[in-house]
Order: structure tokens, then C-alpha cells, then sequence
């Protein structure tokens, strides 16, 4: 692994039962970078986050992060992670929950409210978890992993459920955290947003269809747009019948 990587993954293979979920997969994400994961939902960017985390069981290969193996203890306080499912308490209210896992963290006091601040949920900082909207609840569960002071961000379709106001603002608070030395993987799969990162992976069944930045994968597929250049990479892997 070298200084200028965040995360190294090689060979890297996961089966679920007789199938395999991820097919021998080989990248790294440059440090300080917004590195999107796009591809279309169940092509296995949720297992490949989970591997990247170290909370993924796995057939072979490895996956180096921060100059550690996945998993590490080291790690624990260097990743933050927001899954697609919530990861907070229903019956708390927003502050106590991030209070809750402040303390759990060891964050600072002061912590709470800037994470708060950054998601936008000062309005809702006395709101019920489980009264909340789903995109409310994802905002919650990114400002838990936004908690203390990570070195990477590991976040499963974060924009999911909100509006575009909403989307733009988070974009542009990936790209300060980035500006600051912050790693950032982030999934999803709506085309458009890949144009928000610096470098993207394109998945398709389990497979690394593309690893290159935005513009040079729109200027070797010749398309107008990265829609159209993901649609170009799968037409090429496909065998006439």
C-alpha cells in the first residue's frame, strides 16, 4: 500500500452460498479523495462497503485501509460508516442519539452540534427518531459517521430520499471534508451524481466495470454523459449470442 491510498483492495472475492457476489476485485481510492461506487442496486456495493469496513466475511483476497487490514482495531475510531438501513435508536431524539454515540466515540462536546449543523437537522435536533422522515433519518445516521474526527467515510446511498437542495448541500459538504484530507467512498445509484466525484468505480454484477475519473471515462466511451458512457461499458462486455 502506498501513502498516497486510503484503501487498497486486491483480488478480493465474496460468495453468498454457491454465489459469488464479488468477483476478484482489484482498486485503490486515493486519500483525500470522493471516490463514487455507481452501479445499478444488488450489483454488490453494499458488500463491497462491508468488506472495505471490515464487517464483511470473505472468500479471498485483501483489503488494506489506512495501512491496516480491514477490520482492524486500530480502525474504530478512523471510519465512519452510514449504512442504507438507520443505525440510530427510534426512541431518542436526534441530539440524545449523537450525544449517545459521542460518548461512545469519545468525540468532543462541541461535536454534537456541528455534526448537527452539517446534515441540516438544527430544526429537528429535539425530534423523535422515529418520527422522522426517511431522508431526516439518513441525515442521522451520516451525522453519527461524521462524529469525532475520520479519516475515511464509508457511505451507502447517503442522498437517498432527499430532495435536491438537500443532495447539493451534502455534495458540497463531502467535497469541504474531502478539501480537509477526509477520504470519502460514497455509493449510489443515480448516474448523475457520479459527475459530483473526482474518481468513479462503475459496478455491474459484481464486477469493476470502470475505475477512472469522470471525465476521462466520458472521453474513452465518447459519450455526452456518464449515463450514457455506464450503458457503453456494459454494451462492450456483452457477446453476441
Amino acid at each position: 500500500m502506498t501513502n498516497s491510498s486510503a484503501v487498497v483492495v486486491e483480488n478480493l472475492r465474496v460468495r453468498r452460498g454457491a454465489r459469488t457476489v464479488l468477483h476478484d476485485l482489484s482498486f485503490d481510492v486515493p486519500r483525500g479523495s470522493v471516490t463514487g461506487l455507481l452501479g445499478p442496486s444488488g450489483c454488490g456495493k453494499t458488500t463491497l462497503m462491508r468488506s472495505v469496513v471490515g464487517v464483511q466475511t470473505v472468500e479471498s483476497g485483501t483489503v488494506t485501509v489506512l495501512d491496516h487490514p480491514a477490520g482492524s482495531p486500530q480502525l474504530r475510531d478512523k471510519i465512519g460508516y452510514a449504512t442504507q438501513s438507520p443505525s440510530v435508536y427510534a426512541d431518542l431524539t436526534v441530539n440524545e442519539a449523537l450525544r449517545y454515540f459521542a460518548s461512545i466515540l469519545r468525540a468532543p462536546a462541541n461535536d454534537v452540534a456541528r455534526v448537527i449543523d452539517e446534515v441540516g437537522l438544527g430544526t429537528h435536533a429535539d425530534d423523535v427518531v422515529g418520527q422522522l422522515s426517511g431522508g431526516q433519518l439518513s441525515r442521522t445516521s451520516l451525522a453519527v459517521a461524521l462524529l469525532g474526527k475520520p479519516e475515511l467515510l464509508v457511505l451507502d446511498e447517503p442522498t437517498v430520499g432527499l430532495d435536491p437542495v438537500l443532495r447539493e448541500d451534502l455534495w458540497a459538504l463531502f467535497n469541504r471534508l474531502a478539501d480537509r484530507g477526509v477520504t470519502l467512498l460514497v455509493s449510489s445509484h443515480v448516474m448523475d451524481e457520479a459527475a459530483r466525484c473526482q474518481r468513479l468505480l462503475l459496478m455491474r454484477e459484481g464486477r469493476i466495470l470502470a475505475d477512472d475519473t469522470p471525465a476521462a471515462l466520458r472521453t474513452s466511451t465518447g459519450a455526452e454523459d456518464l449515463e450514457q458512457a455506464f450503458l457503453s461499458l456494459v454494451r462492450g462486455q456483452e457477446t453476441p449470442a
